[in-house]
């Protein structure tokens, strides 16, 4: 297994267990078997306060950032007042996450969002959301049964990292949320949409560097490139240039 390391940013849940009913910070193991199953290690990262004010030294142990699905990011963290199907939010995750992504942007460390994780990345740039899809596309389709993933498809742009990530350029994805982009955060441009209503499905920082979200779930289908296309993006950013010889 390479030593590279993929942070994964964890869910705050309220769960029950046996007798247990307990908050804790949690992420599907889908996510981690995907990132091992791609030749990287796994760490989970909980919300942090301290990594809020200095995102430096937790962003120093890992190698990429996962920015995980979960629970609706709050409004107020994009000076929107709330919808009432936006529910479940937990605004200390939102700031961790958000502290962790525009510090790694900076660094120029890749970054991966998936589902909610698409939606911090836009955030962090300075987007807003769009709370409730179905008022706009008059359907409950990406998030059509509680609890289980949607099939659909995605087109996505030629020759855009989205693309290249995927190993395709239309595909089929899993999915399961209400929520999308509205106003896209400084830089990021669109890259994937889903057929046949054209939402928003993947957003990305045009450049060298690994900056992308998707609004689907790679981690729940074990063909799918995309985490296995950040873990290779750490690789390629840390072999080393050829010197040239000269004679």
């Amino acid at each position: 297994m390479s030593s590279c390391a993929i942070g994964i940013c964890s869910a705050v849940e309220r769960v029950r267990w046996g007798v247990w009913e307990e908050t804790v910070t949690m992420a599907p193991r889908s996510y981690a078997l995907a990132v091992q199953a791609a030749g990287a290690q796994a760490f989970l990262l909980p919300p942090d306060e301290s990594a809020v004010e200095s995102p430096g030294p937790l962003l120093e142990r890992i190698d990429a950032l996962l920015l995980a699905g979960g629970a609706d990011v709050d409004p107020a963290s994009y000076h929107a007042e709330p919808h009432p199907e936006t529910k479940g939010t937990w605004p200390e995750r939102d700031r961790f996450e958000l502290a962790l992504t525009r510090a790694a942007l900076a660094s120029g460390m890749p970054v991966l969002g998936i589902c909610r994780g698409m939606q911090i990345l836009n955030v962090a740039l300075g987007g807003a959301l769009d709370q409730h899809l179905p008022d706009r596309i008059g359907t409950e389709v990406h998030r059509h049964t509680p609890g289980a993933f949607g099939d659909h498809e995605v087109r996505l742009e030629p020759g855009s990292l989205a693309a290249r990530a995927s190993g395709a350029e239309r595909l089929p994805v899993k999915s399961h949320h209400h929520q999308g982009v509205a106003g896209l955060g400084g830089g990021l441009i669109v890259t994937g949409w889903s057929v046949p209503d054209d939402v928003v499905e993947a957003i990305e920082l045009p450049g060298p560097g690994f900056a992308l979200g998707v609004l689907w779930h790679p981690e729940e289908d074990t063909k799918a490139r995309v985490i296995a296309a950040l873990i290779e993006a750490v690789v390629e950013d840390s072999v080393p240039e050829t010197e040239e010889v000269t004679r």
